[in-house]
């Protein structure tokens, strides 16, 4: 006769392709982190692992937070989405009064010698309090008046405390991947259009009569950086000066690459080379063929955590698994678009990559949630196959 304790079910193993590749974005990039910073911090801080160093406690707390999330279950998530929400906009509203300003945003909270992105945290705050509020509503949510604008609300009060530090990029990243989360949901298609060209109108409003109201040198600087990327040669040394350099990166990188540590650019050429252009390092030094590579890769990764968010029979885990891989591939495309001059450049970091404390841990925290969920779907397989 089997004991009671046999009978109870077993928490399911996360999805081992999942957890493999993100620790394989991760390590890839510490190495590219290293790359980047070696010999520019062994000149200037006599140490040429100081920015690695600082990256791997970052990643060991995300890993902690990531082991911690993949453990918890669905309700628990529920639960706590309304009180994630509600500290996410508490720190986004305290970090414009006592946050640190830097490259013209105040957008940190500085402890020291770490420094912390509330809209970092605000990204997954969101998407799992949509994700629970769409879930409660089920078909009430098609309703435009009781399901789709208070979450629209929502949504455009967090987009303007972000847009207050001022970060554009983050906001769009939060806003398109809550759209997504939205419509995958179940809005109606007629009213997000509707929206969009309403929020549209809105937006390009508001980010005329924020820029009119600076000094003119800061509209300036913005509306250049803004536009630059459609021809940056033509002030190379100014507004374009971080997109030529980028360019001459790939350029220099060709089909193989100049090897692994090779980098001109990041010799004080490339700012920012080990934060936001740290694809253009990548590219200068492992080539189109390793860089094809790269995003094969990537891609691979944000197909896998879709999969598994589509397998999730539990539309709160199945919203909020579609919406946290939907904003890491969102960051990812501007990120690269705009270090390839694809897009306007909007200082925003690649996922997993990136020199970034809060990038990292938030990224890695969220990836815990995703795999939680994938531990869920093998558990009701095995369930399925106990029978």
């Amino acid at each position: 006769m089997k004991s009671q304790h046999a009978e109870l079910p077993r928490r399911g193993t996360p999805d081992f392709l999942l957890l493999f590749l993100t620790f394989l974005l991760v390590c890839f990039g510490l190495a590219m982190v290293f790359s980047a910073t070696s010999a520019t911090s062994a000149v200037e801080f006599d140490d040429p692992w100081l920015f690695v160093k600082k990256q791997a406690v970052a990643v060991v707390l995300g890993t902690a937070g990531m082991l911690f999330f993949m453990n918890i279950r669905y309700n628990v998530l529920k639960k706590l989405a309304v009180p994630f929400l509600l500290l996410a906009l508490f720190m986004l509203i305290a970090v414009i009064f006592v946050g640190t300003a830097e490259r013209g945003s105040k957008s940190w909270f500085n402890f020291g010698l770490y420094s912390f992105q509330p809209t970092e945290f605000a990204k997954l705050a969101v998407v799992l309090y949509l994700a629970a509020l769409i879930s409660k509503k089920g078909e009430k949510f098609r309703d435009f008046q009781n399901g789709l604008l208070p979450v629209l609300l929502i949504l455009g009060f967090i987009a303007g405390l972000i847009m207050l530090q001022p970060d554009l990029g983050s906001c769009a990243i939060l806003v398109l991947g809550a759209l997504i989360v939205i419509a995958v949901g179940g809005a109606n298609l007629k009213h997000l259009f509707f929206v969009g060209i309403t929020a549209s109108g809105i937006g390009g409003l508001g980010i005329s009569l924020f820029l009119l109201t600076r000094p003119e040198d800061y509209t300036n600087y913005r509306l250049e950086r803004l536009t630059s990327f459609l021809d940056p040669f033509a002030d190379q040394l100014n507004s374009g000066y971080h997109l030529v350099q980028s360019l001459y990166a790939f350029g220099h990188g060709g089909l193989w690459g100049a090897g692994f540590g090779q980098s001109i650019q990041k010799l004080y050429y490339l700012p920012e080379a080990h934060n936001d252009f740290i694809f253009a390092i990548i590219a200068e030094e492992l080539g189109f063929v390793g860089s094809a590579l790269f995003l094969l890769v990537y891609l691979l990764f944000l197909w896998r955590g879709i999969i598994v968010s589509l397998r999730c029979p539990d539309p709160f885990g199945n919203l909020a698994g579609i919406g946290i891989m939907s904003m890491l591939g969102i960051q990812a495309v501007i990120n690269i678009g705009g270090v390839s001059g694809a897009m306007p450049l909007t200082g925003v970091t690649l996922p997993f990559i990136s020199y970034g404390g809060s990038s990292i841990m938030m990224s890695l925290i969220s990836m815990g949630v995703v795999l939680g969920i994938s531990r869920e779907n093998n558990k009701l397989e095995n369930s399925r196959k106990r029978r």
